[in-house]
């Protein structure tokens, strides 16, 4: 196969063993590749220290009694900053990485619409994360990652001032990276691209950012409530002077359901890549998944107060029930027409494809509870146990980070030019798939019989269930190692990937691995369907594509299409 030798960004070593300059990351750029991959490299630092506070976690809940943390307080602050970091630090900018790095050449731009923005918005993280953490010197935040006052006002140390400073900087992160992602797919595709040929990935990038841009200052908003009665001594939130608390809740919940999409859709928009790709069949409903992102965005506007439900007056459960059943249609029909797409197709049961169909089973787990939890009866139930800790997990583990895994294994190849070892990609998905279900799924089980969440102590006849959570959630954080060493080697030596290696249709795979400094040699023009897999069309431009990169499409073991196949795009 013959081998590219395009410019490449700065940072990335080439043909002989290409190697990331790690030092390079450390540095002002406002390459978008460069930014995606600070991004993600700085979502992972946070994810191992997330990872390591809930080893810490399920160490202390292995005996009913505390004996691993020095006390309550201890464990409270514990659970929060696993959250936050896991939310806020790992994976929003993990997707946000992935975002930067793959939407400009997934429509043919050179860059984002506005650079230097883009490198800002990044610079914003790093600080967020030290402050976020530095709380552990002065009295860590221990009021959960939702910080309900008067928790966060009235007990917890000046820790939580420095996680609402955190909050907010990441929060204006989030909004002007979102502002660059709208312009940039409004205003720079290439022609011949509208707007129903853009890849479903954009279209979830798109979505993700229109709930961060409206749904952001609601929280922000909040926060700076929230900080002024701590420092300030106001009472927005103090009922003794006239403040009301669940004004905090209906503001923080405005914001943080729909945070929850911001969490998932991207995760959705890769799902949508990767069984269509390694399916090697045309997506199934491509309109429909891509509005089905802007009716879950638009949706879950109306469903915030379904988290309150035990706060609400009875009249208005009924109607944020409602709601809350509503936005699983969007949902189903994404997940109805991914599995359309796997009937019948030359499924290749790549690391990236096992990851995509994890995705898929747990995140279906995770609707379902999602649905018994929109029910008012069972969410007054369970209302505060671990069944809601479960949920989430399915629905933002099992889902988002499963997303993620997948991703990677797919896009490593045009970021690094190297392949990333299949054999430790299964294993890695194997004990984070049996480590993942055998923590979360038995969560259902003792939140159902009445266990709380956020407690350190619990009752001895729960000891049996989580000694097993314990000990799976051991198997799935050193399943993270695997991964670790997986890109460790494969950045060192790798198999090279070349341009294309999964015989993709999408403009990002339609340069060179990595890709030159400004994308594309010469201008990229897009095929008409980027899912048509089977077509003559999509053969022959694939054999443009690979013409032009230097490489061969017979060797590239490109499934040629049947001479009774229309040669339409």
């Amino acid at each position: 196969m013959a081998t590219v030798t395009a410019p490449l960004p700065a940072g990335v070593g080439h043909v002989e063993g290409k190697k990331f300059k790690l030092t390079e990351l450390l540095r002002w750029s406002v390459d978008h590749k460069i930014i995606g991959i600070q991004y993600m490299a700085t979502a992972f630092f946070f994810f191992i220290i997330g990872g390591a506070l809930a080893m810490m976690i399920r160490w202390e809940l292995l005996t009913p009694a505390i004996d691993f943390m020095a006390d309550g307080t201890s464990y409270n602050q514990l659970f929060t900053i696993h959250a936050s970091v896991m939310i806020f630090l790992w994976i929003i900018p993990m997707n946000a990485g992935f975002g930067n790095y793959l939407v400009p050449l997934m429509l043919g731009a050179k860059d984002m619409a506005f650079p230097w923005l883009n490198a800002f918005a990044f610079w914003l993280i790093p600080p967020a994360g030290i402050l976020m953490l530095s709380g552990f010197f002065v009295g860590q935040a221990e009021a959960g990652w939702t910080a309900y006052p008067p928790l966060s006002t009235l007990y917890s140390g000046d820790g939580q001032t420095l996680w609402i400073m955190a909050v907010h900087l990441l929060g204006l992160s989030s909004i002007l990276g979102s502002i660059n992602f709208i312009v940039t797919m409004k205003n720079m595709r290439p022609a011949g691209m509208g707007w129903f040929q853009m890849p479903l990935f954009c279209w979830a990038i798109l979505a993700t950012s229109i709930i961060a841009v409206l749904a952001t200052p609601f929280l922000t908003g909040g926060l700076t409530l929230l900080l002024l009665d701590r420092v300030a001594g106001t009472s927005f939130f103090n009922p003794a002077q006239g403040g009301d608390v669940l004004l905090y809740q209906n503001v923080f919940w405005f914001y943080s359901h729909p945070a929850v999409y911001i969490m998932i859709l991207p995760a959705f928009g890769v799902l949508s890549e990767v069984l269509s790709v390694h399916s090697r069949k045309p997506i199934f409903g491509y309109r429909a998944i891509a509005l089905s992102s802007l009716a879950i965005a638009l949706v879950g506007f109306t469903v915030w107060a379904h988290h309150m439900f035990t706060s609400l007056t009875p009249e208005l459960r009924v109607p944020f029930m409602i709601t809350s059943m509503i936005i699983a249609v969007p949902t189903g029909i994404k997940v109805f027409s991914w599995l359309a797409t796997l009937v019948g197709g030359k499924i290749h049961l790549t690391s990236a494809m096992v990851f995509g169909l994890g995705f898929l089973s747990m995140f279906v787990i995770g609707g379902i509870s999602g649905v018994m939890l929109g029910s008012v009866p069972f969410d007054i139930h369970v209302h505060d146990t671990y069944f809601v800790v479960s949920h989430l997990h399915f629905v933002l583990y099992g889902g988002a980070v499963f997303g993620i895994f997948a991703g990677l294994y797919h896009w490593f190849p045009k970021i690094t030019g190297r392949m990333l070892n299949e054999r430790l990609g299964k294993w890695h998905f194997v004990l984070t798939y049996i480590g993942f279900f055998f923590t979360f799924f038995p969560q259902h089980i003792v939140g159902i019989l009445g266990m709380p969440r956020r407690v350190a102590e619990y009752a001895p006849d729960f000891q049996g269930w989580n000694v097993v959570i314990s000990v799976a959630s051991f198997v799935m954080g050193m399943a993270t190692f695997i991964l670790l060493y997986n890109i460790w080697i494969s950045l060192r030596n790798g198999k090279e990937a070349g341009a294309n290696p999964w015989r993709a249709l999408t403009l990002e795979w339609q340069t060179s691995s990595p890709p030159p400094a400004h994308n594309f040699i010469g201008d990229p023009v897009p095929f008409k369907n980027p899912y048509g897999y089977g077509t003559k069309a999509a053969w022959e431009y694939l054999h443009k594509q690979e013409d032009k990169l230097g490489e061969s499409v017979d060797a590239l073991n490109v499934d040629k299409p049947a001479s009774s196949v229309p040669a339409g795009d």
